[in-house]
């Protein structure tokens, strides 16, 4: 028997290699006024960005329920798992992690459940997910996997660049006025994740400086485990990942930035994420 990966939809994983490696998604809620959407499943990160270039308001998300997370870890009970391991967004931004917690001591009589707090969003929760995820496909036991994915919140780093200060502005977080001179002054903010929060991680002045930025991070590493690039639909985003291939040999996974992020993010945001090594 194997070890089942349970996640939330904010790990922005492309559903293509969720589904190679096995990776149970479960959705969060997307609301946009009165209009009601799964996660994923109602509305693709594509979907998302085109509603949020017409939307005057930002959407709202909200957490799986207990009950989402406990049908998936029956999922996995019935799929023949001997335990699970449900990696979630950090607790310090979303009710998620309580809503795999409470779910966990439903089925405990079922099947084991560990649930680990990412203390990360986007693709450093997904990056966990994978390397979980393979780590059950050698036949790795629960407990090897839970340590090995703990080790793996410390060495994560997320690292965004955003282009625009609209969606701050329209959630509140930003006064019309700096977000005027901002934009004026071609100003593009740096979001780093610390402490399982998003955090401001400096300022740069240009898009082609801001870029920079996020490749020297880069090319600070040495060894780097693993390496992805979130984006909120940027058309010339190979162009970034052009910079920092002589940085890292390896598979990068390149995904969309889904709703939870990208609703206060906004388009044209560029994410690097990598995992150092242990």
């Amino acid at each position: 028997m194997t070890v089942a990966i349970v996640t939330d939809s904010s790990c922005d994983l492309p559903q293509e290699l969720a589904d190679e490696l096995g990776i149970d998604i479960v959705p969060l809620t997307i609301r946009f006024g009165s209009e009601e959407f799964v996660d994923r499943l109602d509305l693709t990160p594509e979907q998302f960005w085109a509603r949020c270039a017409s939307s005057a308001t930002l959407p709202e998300t909200s957490a799986p329920s207990a009950g989402q997370f406990e049908e998936a870890f029956r999922r996995a009970a019935a799929g023949g798992a001997s335990g699970v391991v449900c990696i979630n967004l950090s607790g310090a931004l979303s009710a998620t992690l309580q809503a795999a917690t409470l779910a966990a001591a439903a089925v405990r009589d079922l099947i084991r459940v560990e649930v680990v707090d990412s203390r990360s969003v986007t693709a450093g929760l997904g990056l966990m997910c994978v390397a979980a995820a393979r780590a059950a496909k050698s036949g790795l036991s629960i407990d090897v996997i839970v340590a090995q994915v703990k080790s793996q919140v410390a060495r994560t780093q997320v690292w965004g660049v955003l282009d625009t200060l609209d969606n701050l502005k329209k959630g509140g977080r930003l006064g019309g006025a700096k977000a005027l001179l901002a934009s004026v002054l071609s100003i593009k903010p740096v979001l780093e994740v610390r402490d399982g929060a998003v955090e401001e991680g400096g300022r740069q002045r240009t898009r082609p400086r801001a870029w920079a930025f996020l490749v020297e991070k880069l090319k600070a590493q040495t060894n780097l485990e693993a390496v992805a690039v979130m984006h909120g639909n940027v058309a010339d985003i190979a162009t970034f990942l052009d910079q920092i291939r002589p940085y890292f040999a390896g598979e990068i996974i390149v995904g969309q930035l889904g709703a939870v992020i990208g609703a206060h993010a906004g388009p044209g945001t560029v994410g690097l994420v990598f995992t150092t090594p242990s």
